[in-house]
């Protein structure tokens, strides 16, 4: 990842984490380390979204799942993690 960022991590990305540590914490723990260490990593698809949601940025855990990020001066926040209902 260029530069150094400070994590910090949302309630809500606490919260929902919590509920799908019990199916998905390998593939989270995974995808999370991927993007803290190399943050373009090509299978995590990171991608600026659009619309209401144009200050953040998402990227997969799997097909299904994915971690919603705002990057604030030298700091990501993780936002939300979920199916694409996240963006509702």
């Amino acid at each position: 990842m260029k530069g150094k960022y400070d994590f910090v991590y949302s309630s809500r990305f606490e919260k929902e984490y919590k509920k799908l540590k019990k199916i998905l914490d390998e593939e989270i723990l995974l995808a999370i380390n991927k993007f803290r260490h190399e943050e373009n990593h090509k299978q995590l698809k990171l991608h600026k979204l659009t619309g209401e949601f144009h200050e953040y940025y998402a990227f997969s855990v799997n097909y299904k799942y994915r971690i919603m990020i705002k990057f604030v001066g030298n700091e990501v926040h993780f936002v939300d993690i979920g199916n694409h209902d996240i963006y509702k």
